[in-house]
């Protein structure tokens, strides 16, 4: 039997609260179950997956993934583009919601898509939560949106671009975090 120790108190002090995406960075295995090549393809099959959800409902024609020289990873749809418009309970835009809040997404209520290969995993704020940079870029009602983050926090509130020909769509870009 192991030897208790003297102070054998247990109490609320001694009880963690992780809050927003803290519990990712604090631990990603939990979330992508390895921080090797298996979590690096995991965040890759998140944020496609959300991709080809948008082709499978019949959205998008078109899904792209690169591999850039710089070690980012570039997912682009044509698809409707995530929501920019301010979401009701958490007061951001939709699309950073998404990005940085856990559990936050269009497929839990049926409202966002009548078809969907499934909720996949973990989400798109678990990547960004895991990525030493984030860029989301948006196209909407004929504009550009971006918006930056690191590690999960926003470096870069969401702020229009401007004017462009492509009709709708979104593009990732996220570099893994080591």
């Amino acid at each position: 039997m192991a030897k208790q120790k003297a102070d054998n108190s247990y109490d609320a002090s001694q009880i963690q609260v992780l809050e927003g995406l803290e519990p990712v960075r604090k631990r990603p295995g939990m979330y992508i179950g390895s921080t090797g090549y298996d979590g690096v393809h995991h965040l890759i099959k998140e944020i496609a997956d959300n991709c080809i959800d948008e082709a499978i409902a019949g959205y998008a024609s078109r899904v792209d993934v690169r591999i850039q020289s710089d070690g980012g990873i570039n997912i682009t749809d044509d698809g409707r583009g995530i929501p920019i418009d301010k979401h009701e309970k958490t007061g951001l835009s939709t699309l950073e919601t998404v990005l940085t809040v856990l559990h936050a997404g269009g497929k839990f209520g049926g409202g966002g898509y009548k078809v969907s290969s499934g909720l996949h995993g973990v989400g798109s704020s678990v990547v960004n939560a895991l990525s030493t940079k984030f860029i989301a870029e948006v196209v909407k009602n004929g504009s550009l949106y971006s918006i930056e983050f690191a590690r999960g926090a926003t470096v870069q509130a969401l702020k229009k671009i401007g004017k462009t020909d492509r009709p709708t769509g979104t593009s990732i870009t996220f570099y893994p975090d080591s």
